[in-house]
């Protein structure tokens, strides 16, 4: 079983920034991708940034027009996002995504993908 914890959402004043973590643990073998996704109330999940293992290739969500940026630890299993000049409309509990291969007696099927409990990140309007 693999698990993803989320930490460094909090509250900011428009234009500030913050920066989010997530570190993956467990009985993994490799990760392919890790990312970060958004939920806002009434709102569905929308994807906000993911990254592969070479950190090669980014992708980034619509909404976040440049003001985002995410990175990765491969040694750690961590992600991070560095997030620039926040709106209001940034608004939403974010959960961190991890993907790829597991071993062990808990991983039957060899592949994982697993979420966090997600981090409230609010800005203020």
């Amino acid at each position: 079983q693999v698990q993803v914890v989320e930490s460094g959402g909090g509250l900011v004043q428009p234009g500030g920034s913050l920066r989010l973590s997530c570190a993956a643990s467990g009985s993994i073998f490799s990760i392919r991708t890790m990312g970060w996704y958004r939920q806002a109330p009434g709102k569905q999940r929308e994807l906000v940034a993911t990254i592969t293992s070479g950190s090669t290739s980014a992708n980034y969500g619509d909404s976040v027009d440049g003001r985002f940026t995410i990175s990765r630890d491969n040694a750690e299993n961590t992600v991070y996002l560095q997030m620039n000049n926040l709106k209001p409309e940034d608004t939403a509990v974010y959960y961190c995504n991890a993907d790829g291969h597991c071993s062990g007696i808990d991983c039957p099927t060899g592949i994982f993908r697993s979420w966090g409990q997600g981090t409230q990140v609010t800005v203020l309007s």
